[in-house]
């Protein structure tokens, strides 16, 4: 499958994996520096960031490399807000 040009690959099991656990290091570690600079932290910014950044671990297994110039980046950017625009929309509508 093709988005904006950038031929997309299908990760396997073991790279998805790879990527969760990548994730929740990154999460954690972003959650206590949050926590000890004492920026305000509440449950919904905790999802959101878990979320922008699983994005972020797979979108290297899927092709999305946003070193690799623009369109990349654009993609990057564009299918992180759509996410986030989703997770958005089911917390209002959970409220």
């Amino acid at each position: 499958m093709k988005i904006l040009g950038i031929q997309l690959r299908r990760p396997s099991f073991a790279e998805v994996t790879t990527s969760g656990v990548m994730a929740t290091g990154l999460w954690l570690t972003y959650v206590g520096l949050s926590r000890a600079s004492g920026q305000p932290f509440n449950a919904a910014d905790a999802g959101a960031a878990l979320l922008v950044i699983f994005w972020g671990c797979v979108c290297v297994r899927l092709g999305i490399r946003v070193d690799h110039g623009p369109r990349h980046l654009v993609l990057n950017v564009l299918l992180g807000g759509a996410l986030l625009l989703v997770y958005e929309g089911v917390l209002a509508f959970a409220a």
